[in-house]
């Protein structure tokens, strides 16, 4: 072969092996953990729409694969696993993390809290994810939101509640600042993952739940046992939930994949919404003609009573948790700055007599 023939020959191999070195450099391999399973409505199967989303606009180069709650860590063990980078991400929730930061409840949900748009002003634009964030990154975590859902029902119960006093002494799965508010009532309140909710009502670990809504509480049976379903969802109004990453892992991404992480959250938090709001009313209607479920709505005077019970905890918690008032404070900044629009808007569901 000619001198000349061989060296362009060899430089084309060069070349070839420098951008098959090159792709395979790209090509990044995650595990992704959720705190729900993968048949749980909204939940469960965001994240795996999720995962296939980062494979299908990367092409394979970089997958996030999807497992199991229990497979990897337990379900509400994200913040711990990512901190120490045993997985890279975890798909999950900031109120899962209260017993490490009390405060944290406040970027999941707030009781007698915003809608959507001004819950998220305060997150994106007031501050409220600077504050999250500062709180994650002590423990080499990047946290990204990545879906929000609609209102959720406050409790199923096995009896009718006539009065708030029948809630004295009874033990109960409550999540995040709910809690609060229903351990100042009487209530014995537990924190579960959702497929450990229905054993604990079967065995008379708890005498009742909250969970989410229609569609999810559906699917985990709770109806089963508790046929008298409360409504509204004054404790949970807006729920949103977030991606944890370890630090290191996220810092040596390359850019283009950490755009496509950020881009793909926030249309997944547009789509779950979305979908929430579809599919819980023919859920609702579901429960009631077809697993003989009691809907009831606590009366406003009860709800008063949730209320103010709500504002004493903020104001007790804020003086003994400095986090926590630090939180709360930028919280409430921004919701009395909102007022002025949210009021000037506000409109009832009807004028028509």
């Amino acid at each position: 072969m000619h001198l000349t023939n061989k060296f362009v020959l060899a430089a084309a191999v060069a070349v070839v092996t420098l951008a098959a070195t090159s792709a395979e450099a790209q090509r990044v391999r995650w595990k992704l953990h959720s705190a729900w399973g993968s048949s749980v409505p909204h939940l469960g199967t965001s994240a795996v729409r999720y995962s296939e989303n980062i494979d299908r606009m990367t092409g394979g180069d970089f997958t996030m694969k999807f497992f199991e709650p229990g497979a990897l860590i337990p379900a509400n063990e994200g913040f711990d696993a990512t901190s120490k980078g045993s997985i890279e991400a975890a798909w999950t929730t900031a109120g899962y993390d209260v017993g490490k930061y009390p405060a944290l409840a406040f970027f999941t949900a707030v009781p007698f809290g915003p809608t959507m748009g001004e819950y998220f002003a305060w997150k994106k634009f007031g501050g409220g994810d600077v504050l999250e964030q500062e709180i994650y990154g002590q423990h080499n975590v990047k946290k990204i939101d990545c879906f929000a859902i609609g209102p959720e029902t406050s409790g199923w119960f096995k009896n009718e509640v006539n009065d708030l006093e029948q809630l004295r002494g009874l033990k109960m799965r409550f999540f995040g600042l709910g809690a609060r508010v229903m351990q100042k009532l009487g209530v014995s309140t537990q924190l579960l993952a959702g497929g450990d909710i229905f054993p604990a009502l079967e065995k008379g670990v708890i005498d009742a739940t909250e969970f989410s809504m229609p569609a999810m509480d559906i699917k985990y049976g709770f109806y089963q046992i508790a046929k008298y379903n409360y409504f509204p969802g004054w404790h949970q109004q807006v729920s949103v939930s977030h991606l944890l990453i370890n630090m290191d892992k996220w810092n040596a991404l390359p850019d283009k994949y950490k755009a496509i992480v950020e881009i793909a959250a926030g249309e997944s938090i547009h789509y779950t919404f979305a979908e929430t709001e579809y599919v819980n009313p023919s859920a609702m209607t579901e429960m009631g003609e077809k697993y003989g479920v009691i809907t009831k709505r606590w009366t406003d005077a009860q709800i008063g009573t949730f209320e103010k019970a709500w504002l004493e905890v903020m104001e007790e918690d804020s003086k003994t948790d400095p986090l926590f008032k630090k939180v709360a404070d930028s919280y409430l900044a921004f919701r009395k700055v909102y007022s002025k629009w949210g009021n000037a808007q506000a409109l009832k569901p009807t004028y028509l007599d």
